[in-house]
């Protein structure tokens, strides 16, 4: 049964795109494309659209997975020919509401009770439909505004069945079509799949949606509402409704007297907060998603929505972002392509002189225009396309944070179109250097370690016997040269030595770490200079000593 529905949808599908005249695309050994060719009447008003426009129209057409998976090429800027992207990124999610009385029964099913049991109010009418979901209103028992989040009947089937067909079309295109390597389609559809089982998990987002809540608990500049945790499933989610000005009607901003620049600045400063101090970010920022709280015109809020799509960055990734960043600001291009190669992510035959002429090409004209039209996310793209050139795999939390500083730099210029993005963008990041690689920052790791140390130290002596009685046995697997008693006394002595002054070492530097943390008038001092820095060299003298060969 399911081949035969997936047969039928293939054929579906092919039909848009021959009618779209987009089947020049497609591999034409195809199964029933010249089935579709046959039947499908082209119209000459179509020939007038540019191929991007007719690929949007298509992917509209044939539903929301497909609008899903051009909406995630949009986003691949470093892949997709600007005509084609731009088309993309106006896809629209425009799906009929499902009935209310559906949404009820889903509920019920989900939260095992009545709606009259679970709700003081329910309205079947939808605030807002989706490709996934629909959100209706309600009203708890203690008098609480909430709304309902429900999954579509029968949406896990629809995405099987089409995720099935891009696997297939990925597979043949990867076989078939040239370019195969740099745009690997097969890695795409992975990527929508993990996408859509992330949105089809609403106790998922929900989870999302309380840590942001957590992390800007308190917070005058973004407000995240609560989560009613007893009445949520995977397929059903009730949280606190909010009230807002939606970002995108700025007749109602100005008629509220918004102060604009303010709430552009505040984007930025959002975004970068996420990612950096909190390692976690909202990914789907577009105007939909976001309201504004006007309550104080002068010091404006924003209020999240839908936290389906949340991205996050492993350490060494944020640490690479924020010093390209950093180098950008300072225009060093040889310390960008010096990152590059640091990372492993570009192959070692390659040249540092080659890798930093090809930065500065794509970096040195935008330092040109003014300040007003520089775009941080647009400079990362064009690295990434860098990337590429030399056959370099851009992580995908990379490619996610990229798109959404895109959208957020978008948003911002939207308010306020003279704002300076890097002015904005210099300090949030310098901020960040500071406190998460600065001394102050290896401070709090050794505070954080040191209880594990102390309870670590006293094996310390153990492990050393243990070694050295080992390598007194043969039993090391260190292969010594000479099997003689006299130079294996002598070798096991040189060890001893280094080993403890390399204990001795470290515990000189962390001394010298901890007293880097305090303030100043609290650090101790000899002869009228801080002892941190000199034990800091005592620490390094040490450490030499210990690697010196014998």
């Amino acid at each position: 049964m399911r081949q035969w529905r997936s047969a039928l949808r293939l054929y579906r599908i092919l039909r848009v795109l021959v009618r779209q005249q987009l089947d020049e695309l497609l591999p034409q050994r195809l199964p029933g494309l010249r089935l579709a060719r046959l039947l499908v009447r082209r119209r000459p008003e179509v020939s007038a659209l540019s191929r991007g426009a007719r690929l949007r129209l298509a992917l509209e057409e044939l539903g929301p997975i497909f609008v899903k998976f051009g909406q995630i090429l949009s986003t691949r800027r470093d892949l997709m020919p600007p005509d084609i992207a731009d088309e993309l990124a106006l896809l629209q999610d425009r799906v009929a509401p499902f009935p209310g009385a559906q949404a009820r029964a889903q509920i019920e099913q989900a939260l095992g009770q009545p709606i009259e049991a679970l709700y003081a109010s329910f309205d079947e009418k939808p605030l807002a439909s989706a490709s996934i979901s629909q959100v209706h209103p309600a009203t708890l028992a203690d008098g609480r505004e909430v709304v309902i989040k429900v999954l579509r009947p029968g949406i896990h089937q629809r995405i099987d069945d089409d995720l099935g067909l891009l696997r297939s079309f990925a597979s043949m295109a990867e076989k078939l079509l040239p370019q195969r390597d740099r745009i690997r389609p097969s890695a795409i559809v992975a990527e929508i799949e993990r996408t859509l089982v992330d949105e089809l998990d609403l106790m998922r987002e929900g989870a999302n949606g309380s840590l942001l809540r957590r992390n800007f608990a308190g917070s005058t500049e973004l407000y995240v509402p609560e989560m009613i945790w007893p009445l949520s499933r995977e397929t059903v989610l009730t949280m606190e409704r909010v009230h807002g000005i939606p970002l995108g009607d700025m007749a109602a901003l100005r008629a509220a007297n918004i102060d604009f620049e303010k709430l552009a600045r505040r984007a930025v400063e959002l975004f970068y907060q996420q990612v950096f101090r909190d390692n976690f970010f909202h990914a789907d920022l577009h105007p939909g998603n976001i309201l504004i709280d006007a309550a104080d015109p002068a010091d404006p809020r924003f209020i999240a929505l839908d936290f389906g799509i949340m991205g996050a960055l492993p350490l060494a990734d944020q640490r690479y972002l924020a010093e390209n960043f950093k180098a950008l600001f300072e225009q060093n291009y040889r310390r960008i392509a010096d990152l590059h190669l640091e990372a492993g992510w570009i192959p070692a035959n390659v040249r540092s002189d080659e890798l930093e002429g090809a930065v500065r090409a794509v970096c040195e004209p935008y330092f040109t225009r003014p300040l007003s039209e520089i775009s941080l996310g647009e400079v990362l793209m064009k690295l990434f396309q860098v990337a590429h050139r030399y056959q370099l795999i851009i992580q995908p939390q990379l490619i996610l944070l990229q798109k959404t500083l895109l959208n957020v730099e978008g948003l911002a210029r939207t308010l306020w179109p003279k704002l300076d993005l890097w002015a904005v963008a210099k300090p949030v990041l310098e901020q960040v250097m500071a406190d998460r690689y600065g001394w102050s920052a290896v401070g709090r790791e050794i505070r954080a370690r040191l209880p594990g140390w102390v309870i670590q130290a006293p094996e310390l002596p153990r492990l050393l016997h243990d070694h050295l009685r080992q390598a007194v046995e043969g039993k090391s697997r260190v292969q010594l040269e000479s099997a003689s008693l006299e130079k294996l006394v002598r070798a096991t002595r040189q060890g001893q030595r280094s080993i403890a002054l390399a204990v001795l070492s470290a515990a000189t530097l962390l001394a010298a770490a901890l007293l880097s943390t305090l303030e100043p008038g609290q650090a101790p001092q000899l002869f009228g200079l801080p002892i941190a820095p000199l034990l800091g060299g005592v620490a390094l003298a040490l450490g030499l000593l210990a690697l010196r060969p014998k």
